[in-house]
């Protein structure tokens, strides 16, 4: 199938569609997507059905809406696009980590190839964007990132930040005011799921987190100190 030029809308769609499918097991139906996108029910699915006929979606009557080979191509070429510009606008411009997702929203429609080649190049090739996001390579393909989400820890565990939801900039100020960062060094202390809290030790610092915030930040086992190995 030829490269079909997509208009600004249909690529945020096939964006939410994939990144939705990202961060949840949960099938993508019309009304998540009215949900998440702020459009009525009907207008979605006028949209759909358009992406369906152009090859780029899968969705049955009444069912879960999926991406095809090409759907997933075009979808993943704007994950980079957006991921790269966040990158750029943190590492270069002084952004913080709060600040960029709705100023890429606008930019990333706006770039060439050429440019977002250019961009991966200054920054060098970089794996994951300011919040921990992997960024895929050119040929589309994601650098391995197995990660959990901190409201799943066991108390005892030893993890590390490797990754934050970025779809609320209040939250990650909050976050950032706490310290809680990439690759910062987290101890779970308890988990309460009746107080909705987790308890944590960031820094030598006891920390209580609520379930939603801990809900956004995932982990990974923490690096062993080479200082502390004989």
């Amino acid at each position: 199938m030829p490269d079909i030029q997509l208009s600004a809308a249909a690529e945020d769609y096939l964006k939410v569609i994939w990144t939705a499918q990202e961060w949840t097991s949960a099938p993508v139906t019309i009304s998540a997507l009215s949900a998440h996108m702020g459009f009525s029910p009907s207008s979605v699915s006028e949209a759909v059905k358009r992406l369906t006929r152009q090859g780029l979606l899968q969705h049955a009557r009444y069912g879960s809406i999926a991406l095809t080979e090409a759907g997933h191509r075009a979808a993943v070429a704007m994950v980079r696009r957006h991921r790269l510009i966040e990158t750029f606008l943190v590492e270069y411009l002084g952004y913080g980590w709060d600040e960029v997702h709705d100023e890429a929203e606008q930019l990333e429609h706006a770039v060439s190839d050429k440019m977002v080649d250019a961009l991966a190049e200054r920054l060098g090739h970089p794996l994951r964007d300011p919040h921990g996001d992997p960024i895929p390579g050119r040929d589309g393909s994601f650098p391995p990132l197995d990660a959990r989400r901190l409201s799943r820890c066991e108390p005892g565990e030893q993890v590390q930040v490797a990754r934050v939801s970025d779809t609320d900039p209040q939250l990650l100020r909050y976050l950032a005011g706490l310290g809680l960062n990439l690759d910062v060094g987290l101890e779970v202390l308890e988990r309460q799921a009746y107080a909705g809290t987790v308890t944590l030790l960031a820094a030598g610092k006891r920390l209580d987190l609520g379930l939603p915030a801990a809900e956004a930040i995932w982990v990974v086992p923490r690096a062993a100190d080479p200082a502390a190995v004989d």
